[in-house]
């Protein structure tokens, strides 16, 4: 309802206001308003081509009224119906002639939106008019009900019978047009290939359109259930948004019964998909109205769910995005992803991940109202939820989180390794794959995230998966492997576990030499020779002619594999003293037999009794064998007998 101000302010529009509040509006009356209106236009000098078009409508709308003045509309509900409704358009026109007169508009952009939306209603009224004529409506009564066609009637059937609910549906009989649009929905849910037909007839969609507006609570929620299913289909969206849906379904969003609400939240989310009809719900207040229905705690759950998939198609466009913010819009979300609904849950977690993907700052806030949090608890294992939500909320963490190491720190802190551990234990497939994943990316973390997850026990969950059927799971499985045990404390960690080292081995016979996967094992085999125990193990598996057999096979790091196994084990069993040479290449046996030195471990061991002034064998002078005290020199490589 237009305020006493505007009123005053301007007379004609007073006097639209008392002649369409009357119950019966006269042809006359109508005709002169129009007039009236079309002389106050021209002195319009902005959005003059908007202007112009209206001028053209309005012109044509005046020769229809004027056509009909031999029908007496008082005694005809129909045609006094129209007129209400023409008149009710001229009343808003009128104020958008007057803010364009003062200059008083606010934005350019919801100004043409404006006109745009004025254009069509003129436009309707005119069909309108111009079809009660041959339509019958004038000069018949309705007294007769058109069946329904049956399950498989033709579509010359049914055409018929939307006609006869399109005429129906403008009678001004709120009964009437209750049943037609229970009737229409009936037909549009029923199958897909009857959509088309209320499309195509008459003017059905401008008729809903406009019963959106109805102050009838029931005309409303059926109209709001109508355009949700048409709105379904992508070939019809550009006709709703042509005749002006998107003013009218925030207008039910706001004021609307919870039924309609949830109707037109459904349309708005379905037309939103194209991102080129987000402006327009921008323009008419749309992302206010959504987040206080989401902020509500009086709403349902289905309207909450509409609304969030609404505001999630509207976080592309960045100006939107900034806006959506500034009205706290995320610490809003975040509540709504710690609800126990799990449609709430996975819609808020989309629009989280949405909001800040590729914005370090937004990020930052998601993680200071406690996102973070939220969606670890999402994720716990002691939530009872199904998988979807898990795996929302998983792939939401990596997004948000896996980039900064104080993220994971947090992470960490929150207990989510222990439970990513749990469900690569205990998962269902979907999330043990997506857990997997998750760990393969963490591992090429920083150091002190491979050590948490060394000690977390993550390595010997990981070498299970390095026999899965998948090739992607092994490679993942080994790449993550290898990475942890890149670090010294994990080495020495996956080597106390018998089975560990045994089953790369025995993988590693058992794949074919040309295997994708063998490079992987290889790698992990080659860093575990840094470990002293890693690399005796693996000496005294007995699998080293299967490795000798792959490095003739020119197999990848199978050479450089073979040679650190080589150059680190006994050949021959040692004796029980040693003399080295100077240049530490041979040592002599009171036999002077030269061997190749094999262990440094041993040559360490010497040093230590020199260093401890413990008597060894030695040569001396006169070339025959004597205990005595060596002095081995740490800076010096030279072994001299005392």
């Amino acid at each position: 309802m237009v305020s006493k101000n505007l009123r005053k302010e301007n007379p004609k529009r007073e006097q639209i206001f008392q002649e369409s509040s009357q119950p019966m509006c006269s042809l006359k009356q109508a005709i002169e308003v129009i007039s009236s209106l079309i002389s106050y236009s021209h002195p319009i000098r902005v959005f003059s081509v908007k202007w112009k078009l209206i001028r053209n409508n309005l012109e044509e709308l005046c020769s229809c009224l004027s056509s009909l003045e031999n029908y007496d509309s008082i005694q005809n509900p129909v045609l006094s119906v129209m007129i209400s409704a023409v008149l009710a358009s001229a009343s808003d026109c009128y104020d958008l002639a007057r803010r364009c007169v003062d200059y008083s508009y606010g934005g350019k952009l919801l100004m043409q939106s404006d006109l745009d939306v004025m254009v069509a209603k003129f436009e309707r009224h005119v069909k309108n008019l111009s079809g009660i004529s041959t339509e019958g409506i004038l000069t018949q009564g309705f007294a007769i009900v058109v069946s329904r066609p049956g399950v498989n009637a033709c579509k010359d059937d049914m055409r018929f019978y939307v006609r006869d609910l399109l005429t129906r549906m403008k009678i001004g009989d709120l009964e009437m047009k209750r049943q037609a649009l229970l009737n229409l929905y009936d037909v549009v849910v029923e199958e897909d290939k009857y959509v088309k037909i209320p499309v195509e007839v008459g003017d059905i969609v401008n008729i809903l359109v406009s019963l959106l507006d109805s102050v009838e609570m029931e005309i409303q929620q059926e109209a709001a259930k109508v355009v949700s299913v048409i709105s379904g289909f992508d070939s019809y969206k550009s006709v709703l948004v042509g005749a002006g849906v998107i003013g009218p379904l925030i207008r039910v969003l706001e004021s609307g019964s919870e039924i309609s609400k949830e109707g037109a939240a459904r349309s708005l989310q379905k037309l939103t998909e194209n991102s080129e009809n987000a402006w327009s719900v921008s323009a008419y207040g749309g992302v206010t109205v959504l987040l206080k229905i989401c902020a509500s705690v009086d709403s349902r759950t289905a309207l909450i769910c509409s609304a969030l998939g609404v505001l999630r198609n509207l976080v592309g466009v960045d100006e939107i995005k900034r806006f959506m913010i500034e009205e706290g819009a995320v610490p809003t979300i975040i509540k709504l992803a710690r609800s126990k609904d799990e449609a709430v849950q996975i819609i808020s977690i989309e629009f989280l991940q949405n909001i800040a993907s590729v914005d370090e700052s937004v990020r930052h806030l998601v993680v200071r109202e406690g996102g973070i949090r939220a969606l670890v608890r999402v994720f716990d294992p002691k939530t009872a939820c199904t998988s979807k939500p898990r795996e929302m909320a998983l792939r939401a963490i990596e997004n948000l989180c896996f980039s900064s190491a104080g993220y994971i720190s947090m992470l960490m802190n929150y207990g989510f390794m222990d439970q990513l551990l749990f469900f690569l234990r205990n998962g269902d497939v979907s999330v043990q794959e997506l857990s997997l994943k998750a760990a393969y990316r963490l591992c090429g973390k920083s150091e002190e995230t491979k050590k948490a997850m060394g000690d977390a026990g993550f390595m010997s969950e990981l070498v299970k998966f390095l026999d899965a059927k998948s090739f992607e799971v092994r490679e993942m499985a080994a790449v993550a492997l290898s990475s942890l045990v890149s670090v010294p404390k994990n080495r020495k960690i996956f080597v106390q576990e018998d089975r560990n080292v045994g089953f790369l081995l025995q993988l590693l016979d058992q794949e074919e030499a040309n295997s994708g996967s063998k490079k992987f094992l290889i790698s992990i085999l080659l860093s575990l020779t840094s470990c002293n125990s890693g690399r005796k193990k693996i000496a005294s598996s007995g699998y080293l002619k299967s490795i000798e057999k792959l490095a003739e096979a020119e197999v990848s790091d199978a050479k450089r594999l073979v040679r650190k196994l080589s150059t680190n084990r006994f050949r021959i069993k040692c004796p029980s003293y040693y003399l080295f040479s100077a240049d530490d290449t041979t040592l002599t046996t009171r036999d002077s037999l030269g061997y190749r030195i094999a262990d440094f471990y041993q040559f360490a061991y010497l040093k230590y009794q020199a260093a401890m002034k413990m008597p060894v064998p030695c040569l001396n002078s006169e070339g025959l064998y004597s205990w005595s005290v060596c002095i081995l020199p740490w800076d010096t490589k030279t072994l001299l007998a005392c």
